[in-house]
């Protein structure tokens, strides 16, 4: 076995602690946070805080804004007209103090949700809107009169500009549709303000123009439940046997069973 002797170099014997100076190590047991860390973690803490309520503040979506309008229902002495004036309230809308009905009432007024509602006889509503609509000028009417005033209605409203809701069945409905688009203003018409039965009423309406004569050959029976102050047949009535006539079925708008 060979074995050879290095002599060393005399830097090497120098003692490692004297050519590198270590700093003792600091016990496990001692402390390890201090005022300064505390405050720093403190700092830290509301810093991290801060951000997340400004990021949940950012990100949280906007709550829609409160609408609030004028809304005047012709005519309030009705049902329906009773129940959209109530529900108007409700929503936070600004219920128009003036309805116009044939129909005689104490006083001439009703009240409404606390509200009292001045009834005029429908003559008068020419020479009463223009000034309602000065004193609201964002006005919107929701009609709910009767079918022989649907017209009449529709062409006053018309004539002042003013947007509204046809929700009256009966009338003359082309040229209801006419009027108004004569008069270039916003309003809804339809027979039916239940969105279930629209929707139905606009998928029997597609069926009708993609399958003309589908149901040709087949009988065809309508009856529909009213209240007993009802004047004509639905509108919804209308609206399905129009669907079911364009489809093939022969049927007479005079042959619906009304139950009251």
């Amino acid at each position: 076995m060979l074995s050879a002797t290095i002599p060393a170099h005399p830097a090497a014997a120098t003692p490692l602690r004297r050519r590198y100076r270590l700093r003792p190590r600091q016990p496990l047991c001692a402390p390890i946070g201090t005022a300064a860390t505390r405050q720093w973690m403190a700092t830290t803490r509301l810093s991290v805080t801060n951000a997340l309520a400004n990021l949940s503040v950012e990100s949280a979506p906007a709550a829609p804004p409160k609408l609030s309008f004028p809304i005047l229902v012709n005519s309030c002495t009705g049902k329906m007209g009773k129940a959209v004036a109530e529900a108007a309230v409700s929503a936070g809308l600004q219920l128009v103090p003036v309805s116009f009905s044939a129909m005689e009432v104490p006083d001439g007024k009703i009240e409404v949700c606390d509200r009292e509602i001045c009834i005029h006889d429908p003559s008068e509503s020419e020479k009463i809107l223009p000034s309602i609509v000065k004193e609201y000028p964002d006005l919107i009417v929701v009609d709910y009169t009767v079918p022989d005033a649907v017209n009449a209605n529709a062409e006053l409203y018309c004539k002042l500009g003013l947007p509204f809701v046809m929700g009256t069945t009966g009338g003359n409905r082309q040229l209801l549709h006419k009027t108004v688009l004569d008069a270039n203003i916003y309003a809804v018409i339809s027979p039916q303000m239940g969105k279930q039965v629209v929707a139905f009423l606009a998928a029997m309406e597609i069926m009708s123009e993609q399958f003309p004569g589908a149901f040709s050959g087949y009988k065809l029976e309508v009856m529909e439940s009213h209240q007993a102050t009802k004047l004509d047949i639905s509108g919804t009535a209308k609206a399905v046997i129009s669907c079911f006539q364009k489809l093939g079925v022969s049927f007479d708008m005079n042959e619906t069973f009304q139950v009251t």
